[in-house]
């Protein structure tokens, strides 16, 4: 259904529409939603993915902060088909959805990182989640050790989520078109026993601190964080940098420092 107006996309909320059909075909492919699917869409917007997803389903939840798109939402589609939660993805509690949910979305690329932490909060809820980002975003993501794009987003993620590279997106592909390329990516939450136990908090602290200053040694930038001892007891070289770690030592690190 075309819209009454045209909405002027609005640079605050980092919103690009997508347009292009063949690119809005994979993607909707990849997520394969299912009649039965408790699945949410995170800034649904003009509603490029939100039109073909209800094609295959009769019930989808959004997320959507900005109240123009949330008034033509609601003019577009009753509650019965749409379930239109008014706010920030970054506040909004996804478990109030249930324990299965599948999560997609073309996310706003100002918030990207903090929302992809938001989400591992409630990993334990999610099923999967398919999301459009900036392509710098995803090569952080899946990065290996010892390259340039590895660090604490790598690291944070790689540890709780299996991540697949789906496709590249162009800039024209959107409009207004964004000055980055973009991707497409798969994360799947790994199931609880399949990961080592630890204090998620003091992980994340010391991971944060290990790359807070990349070019430094650990030994410098964990050194009055965890003590040389750590260091001796896991087997870890202290001469080495942040990137130069794979999630199990950081994970060696965290259980030794928590004991």
């Amino acid at each position: 259904m075309p819209f009454e107006m045209k909405h002027i996309p609005r640079k605050r909320f980092g919103q690009h529409f997508l347009v292009d059909e063949g690119i809005i075909h994979a993607i909707v492919n990849a997520i394969n939603p299912r009649a039965d699917d408790l699945l949410v869409e995170i800034g649904p917007g003009l509603g490029a993915l939100t039109r073909p997803l209800l094609e295959r389903m009769p019930h989808l939840h959004v997320v959507e902060l900005d109240r123009d798109i949330i008034a033509r939402l609601k003019k577009q589609y009753s509650p019965e088909r749409l379930g239109i939660h008014e706010g920030d993805a970054l506040k909004f509690d996804f478990s109030s959805l249930g324990k299965t949910i599948r999560v997609c979305g073309n996310l706003p690329y100002n918030i990207s990182s903090p929302l992809l932490f938001h989400l591992m909060d409630y990993a334990d809820n999610i099923v999967d989640m398919t999301f459009m980002l900036q392509k710098e975003v995803v090569d952080r993501m899946v990065a290996a050790p010892s390259t340039p794009a590895y660090g604490r987003l790598s690291v944070m993620l790689q540890r709780r989520l299996h991540m697949e590279w789906l496709l590249d997106v162009p800039p024209q592909a959107f409009d207004p078109p964004p000055k980055v390329d973009s991707a497409v990516v798969r994360l799947i939450p790994k199931l609880p026993g399949t990961y080592p136990e630890l204090d998620e908090r003091r992980f994340a602290e010391i991971v944060a601190a290990a790359f807070s200053q990349r070019r430094k040694t650990l030994r410098n930038t964990l050194g009055k964080l965890i003590g040389e001892e750590a260091f001796r007891a896991t087997g870890i070289d202290p001469g080495l940098r942040a990137e130069n770690l794979g999630v199990a030592e950081f994970e060696k690190l965290t259980l030794y420092a928590s004991q």
